[in-house]
């Protein structure tokens, strides 16, 4: 396994997960649709500090806090911030799909790459011909 793209791929979970706890708090209309994204990246993260764990490695801690972009304030900018937050993510996952030296992890980052493309749109970004890797192909 690519430590190193698995260990920027659970960073990413971390600041989703940090992330959605923001986000959270300013989406009523989106409250359950953020806790089942909060949940899906809790799984996620949790797997791969499994898999990381079982590559005899130590899995990356999360950062007490994460800076944000811009101020979250309302439901827009939670909106945007989940959108961000995605979009990062599916390029992390990304990196790991190219990473991977098993069929079981290449399968794991690729969904990963799918469920950052989904949330992304569904939180209102824009669709990617090429999911993770937007600018840099």
């Amino acid at each position: 396994m690519s430590i190193d793209a698995a260990q920027a791929a659970l960073a990413g979970e971390h600041a989703c997960v940090y992330g959605y706890g923001v986000a959270g708090a300013h989406l009523a209309d989106g409250a359950e649709s953020a806790h089942a994204a909060l949940a899906a990246h809790r799984a996620r993260r949790d797997a791969l500090a499994a898999l990381i764990r079982a590559a005899d490695a130590d899995p990356v801690a999360a950062e007490p806090g994460y800076a944000l972009p811009s101020p979250v304030t309302d439901e827009a900018s939670a909106a945007a911030l989940a959108v961000l937050l995605e979009e990062r993510l599916g390029a992390l996952y990304a990196d790991l799909v190219g990473a991977a030296d098993s069929p079981e992890l290449r399968e794991f980052a690729v969904r990963g790459v799918v469920a950052a493309a989904v949330q992304a749109l569904a939180w209102g970004g824009s669709p990617a011909a090429f999911p993770g890797l937007d600018g840099r192909v």
